[in-house]
Formats: C-alpha cells, sequence, structure tokens
C-alpha cells in the first residue's frame, strides 16, 4: 500500500515542508506528499505550480472549491476529505490546528497513524523537539504531537547545552531529573523578527515590547519550554522568557542568561558547543551574515540546525555561575527538522533516526 503525507496549509512552514519532504521522499519511503490550499489565489497560483510540475505533490482542495482552482488553472488531485483519508500522517501548518483536531482529526485515528501541528497549537499533543525529548515518544500511545515554535527550540538547546552534562545530547537518552541540578534559574530575552520574508502582512516600523501573559513564565516561549521537558519527567525551575519584535524580516534572535548552580567556564561552554551535534557555531556577529549563509548553503534558504551560537558574546562570570551571550534562531528551520522527524517517527519508530539523516546536508558546524 503506497504510503501519503498530507501537509495542511501553504504557508511559512506548509510551503518549505512540502518542497523538503518532496525532495527526500524516496529517502523516507514515502510514496506521495499531498498539500491541502483552502484558498484558489492568483498571487500563490506559481507557488503551487512549482509544488505541483516541479517538486511532484499533490493538490488536494475543498470539494466546493475544485471549480474555483481549476478555473485558474491549478488542478487539484484530490479533494480535502480523499486525501485525509489515504494520508499515514497529516502535518497541520495552520492556526486552527487544535479546532481542526476536535472537528475532524478525532474522527481518523483508525486511519492516519498520526497528527502533527506547529507551534501555536498549544495542548493539540505531546511537545516535541528533535534531539530534546525523543525517548518520550511511546509507539502506539502518542497520536498527536505538538511541534514547538522556532524560539522554543533555540531555548530548549541553549539549556541542555549549558546546563546539562554532555552525555545528554543523544537524543535517544532522556536526562534524569538529577542530571539538571546544576540549572539554577535562567532568563532569555526572544528578540523576533516582524513577519517573514515570505508574508506581506505585519510589519513593525518599530520596535514592538510583547507582554507577559504568564504570570509564572513570561511570554509561551518559556512556558512552553517548561512543558516540553516535562514529557520527560524533568522540571526546568525558574525559567522565564521576553519576547520584542524589531522591524526586520531576517531571522530571531535570543538573549540568553544562564545561572549555575556549580561554576563553568568559557572553555566548557565553547567544549559544549562543539560536542553538540545538533548546534552551529559562528563568529559573525551580524544575522544578515548568518542569514545569508542559510540563503546559499540551506535547502532553499534554511540550515536546520536547532540554533546558531554567536561565539562574540559569550560571557562566564568571575565566578563562573552566569553564562550569558546570544544565539540566532534558523529561519524556521529548527520546527520543519522536528516536523519531518515526527513524521518519520509515526511511520517507524525503529528507523526514523537514520531516515532523518537524509537531512544531513543541512546540518552544519560552523556558519
Amino acid at each position: 500500500m503506497a504510503t501519503s503525507v498530507h501537509v495542511i496549509g501553504t504557508g511559512t512552514i506548509g510551503e518549505p515542508l512540502i518542497g523538503l519532504i518532496c525532495d527526500h521522499r524516496k529517502d523516507f519511503g514515502i510514496d506521495e506528499v499531498i498539500f491541502h490550499k483552502r484558498t484558489p489565489l492568483k498571487t500563490d497560483r506559481s507557488k503551487v505550480l512549482d509544488l505541483i510540475e516541479r517538486r511532484g505533490a499533490k493538490l488536494a482542495v475543498d470539494e466546493d472549491r475544485v471549480d474555483d482552482f481549476r478555473d485558474m488553472g491549478m488542478a487539484p488531485t484530490y479533494i480535502a476529505a480523499e486525501a485525509m483519508e489515504k494520508a499515514a500522517v497529516v502535518i497541520d501548518c495552520t492556526p486552527v490546528g487544535n479546532k481542526m483536531k476536535e472537528d475532524l482529526y478525532l474522527d481518523h485515528l483508525d486511519n492516519t497513524k498520526g497528527f502533527l501541528a506547529q507551534g501555536s497549537e498549544f495542548g493539540f499533543g505531546k511537545m516535541y523537539a528533535r534531539g530534546i525529548n525523543d525517548e518520550a515518544l511511546v509507539p502506539g500511545e502518542d497520536r498527536f504531537l505538538h511541534i514547538v515554535s522556532c524560539n522554543t527550540h533555540n531555548l530548549a538547546v541553549i539549556l541542555q547545552t549549558i546546563a546539562f552534562p554532555p552525555e545528554n545530547y543523544d537524543p535517544l537518552k532522556a536526562p534524569k531529573p538529577d542530571d539538571i541540578t546544576n540549572l539554577e534559574s535562567a532568563r532569555f530575552v526572544c528578540i523576533r523578527r516582524s513577519n517573514d520574508i515570505s508574508q506581506d502582512q505585519g510589519f513593525m516600523p518599530s520596535p514592538t515590547v510583547d507582554r507577559h501573559k504568564d504570570d509564572r513564565f513570561g511570554t509561551h516561549h518559556a512556558r512552553d519550554l517548561f512543558h516540553l521537558y516535562a514529557t520527560l519527567g524533568v522540571e526546568v525551575q525558574s525559567v522565564f522568557s521576553s519576547a520584542i519584535k524589531l522591524n526586520t524580516q531576517y531571522m530571531h534572535t535570543v538573549q540568553f542568561n544562564v545561572q549555575l548552580k556549580n561554576p563553568t567556564s568559557l572553555d566548557a561552554v565553547r567544549e559544549n558547543i562543539r560536542c553538540n551535534d545538533r548546534l552551529a557555531e559562528t563568529w559573525k556577529s551580524s544575522v544578515n551574515s548568518v542569514f545569508s549563509f542559510g540563503r546559499d548553503h540551506g535547502h532553499f534558504g534554511r540550515i536546520l540546525n536547532q540554533t546558531v551560537f554567536c561565539l562574540p558574546s559569550l560571557h562566564v562570570s568571575e565566578d563562573g555561575k552566569s553564562v550569558t551571550g546570544f544565539c540566532f534562531t534558523p529561519q524556521d528551520g529548527n520546527p520543519l527538522l522536528s516536523s519531518v522527524s515526527g513524521m518519520l517517527w509515526f511511520l517507524n519508530p525503529n528507523d526514523y533516526q537514520q531516515r532523518t539523516q537524509a537531512l544531513s546536508p543541512y546540518f552544519f558546524d560552523e556558519v
């Protein structure tokens, strides 16, 4: 029986994810990549046709929109209900994943191995970030995975690198509660782009500060970080995040301050960064230089590392208990990687790690 994967949405996450899966579908053991688009737009026709004609994906639309798409020269292969019935895995890249779960996905558990939703859909299912909590995934039990946001990926790997023992960089070995005794507290400032370069709306003319909506964690980034590690039975205490949007379209930056119980050194931190193969390091200090590297060397503009540590920014206090610095968050590359990894885990939890290595050309040690 042919293996089909269904991606819903063609936005900032959906479009590059469809292309990434299409380009490596043989490596992944996938026969058919289907994507759903809700609204027929002339402005989107070029990307839809490219996904179909050059990348090999198949278009699915709502039944009452078939003629509208055909009239614009975008011929669908399936209606949405057919695509859902065929799908072994459904990846929802829309901001209404939780609603879709209640209205539709819960009725398809017998036909589909698993469903994934993206960062905004808190509560969709078990939180997941590749290389952080793989051991928390339970075959036959977990049917809904929530891929955490790009900045939450970044926060998680910062803690993993600075406050966890290096042996916990193995994604198949979960950290135990007593492994995190060196973490006292952590504070993060997520310096966010105002919108993606693919988006025409939402650009801001000046820096705009986000509200601290969560009394304990500040913004959702630290809240999600807490719940991500909780899937391993690990409680990260005293984490707090703030966020500010800048008038740029390049990529996010995270400023961090991690307080440790036991002292470390700058050399030790740099060695931990080198040991963690999900990270890249850079001596560049400007976002545009890192973004340009991704444009020239990544998969259609995106590298897939969890974060890029800015080495010149690293600072360890005189007593060795405070580590400060900046990281660059790859342009949605980390949730793309985790989405692929989660998809492959649903298809076959025994070999998903090996199949994910097909994406290794887009992992870098240095940027």
